[in-house]
């Protein structure tokens, strides 16, 4: 693969936890990666953290709840690398609230993250994939859309039931453009962010209750997204892949 021919990924979300982890395996597979963020400093340092010279990653601000935060980072990777080929919207926010108490601007909080910024996501890279005849975007979902689940809270739960559905529509969409949409749906995941959920005195107990015992390994869900983001991928599209550890089968 030739600088010239190397596919360019965006991954929101990716300071820390499993955006970053998807953005490292991207990059590892020869990808140019666009690691963006709330926190652009933290993106900024993950994405130098892979690549000091800045020849193949780079860390941006993105705002996920502001649709013309999308067109921006667009703009400045097609100026940066000459086109955009792959979106991950991975960018996410858990808040563990009982459902009688969540407030207006808790549930607007969650969902504007979780939900408004996947559906911009595909709005705007979605149109400029289309145009170009050729795309591939990955929606982060969760075991916690499909099942109910209430340990994120039922503002997040509904958010990413969100997401599955989006991902049906965009790709009913956008097929006879050349632009796949997938989700991938994962159950609790072995990142800080679930571990501060989970009090230390109850993850052994938390665990056991997964059929397969454990919490499930961030580095799979990003080789499911490297597979979905390929170019041979194409006859995958509107699908929900899940790995949840039988916490929900179908």
């Amino acid at each position: 693969m030739t600088e010239e021919t190397r596919r360019v990924a965006l991954v929101t979300g990716a300071a820390r936890g499993l955006g970053e982890c998807i953005a490292r395996r991207l990059h590892g597979q020869g990808y140019r990666v666009a690691l963006t963020d709330l926190d652009e400093e933290g993106a900024v340092q993950a994405a130098a953290d892979l690549d000091p010279e800045g020849r193949a990653t780079v860390g941006l601000a993105l705002d996920v709840r502001e649709k013309s935060a999308f067109g921006a980072v667009r703009e400045q990777l097609v100026d940066r690398w000459g086109a955009v080929h792959v979106l991950v919207n991975n960018a996410a926010l858990t808040k563990a609230e009982s459902v009688m108490d969540i407030s207006p601007e808790s549930f607007d909080r969650v969902v504007s993250t979780n939900l408004n910024g996947a559906f911009f996501g595909c709005q705007v890279f979605g149109g400029y994939f289309a145009e170009r005849g050729y795309g591939r975007i990955v929606n982060i979902a969760s075991v916690a859309g499909q099942n109910g689940g209430t340990g994120t809270g039922a503002h997040y739960a509904a958010a990413k039931g969100g997401v599955a559905t989006l991902t049906k529509v965009f790709a009913r969409e956008l097929a006879p453009h050349g632009v796949t949409v997938n989700a991938i749906s994962p159950g609790p995941l072995d990142l800080p962010v679930v571990r501060d959920i989970i009090s230390p005195d109850k993850i052994d107990a938390f665990e056991r209750a997964i059929p397969v015992g454990r919490l499930g390994r961030p580095e799979f869900i990003a080789d499911m997204a490297v597979l979905l983001a390929a170019d041979h991928a194409d006859a995958v599209t509107g699908a929900c892949w899940d790995a949840n550890g039988g916490l929900y089968m179908r």
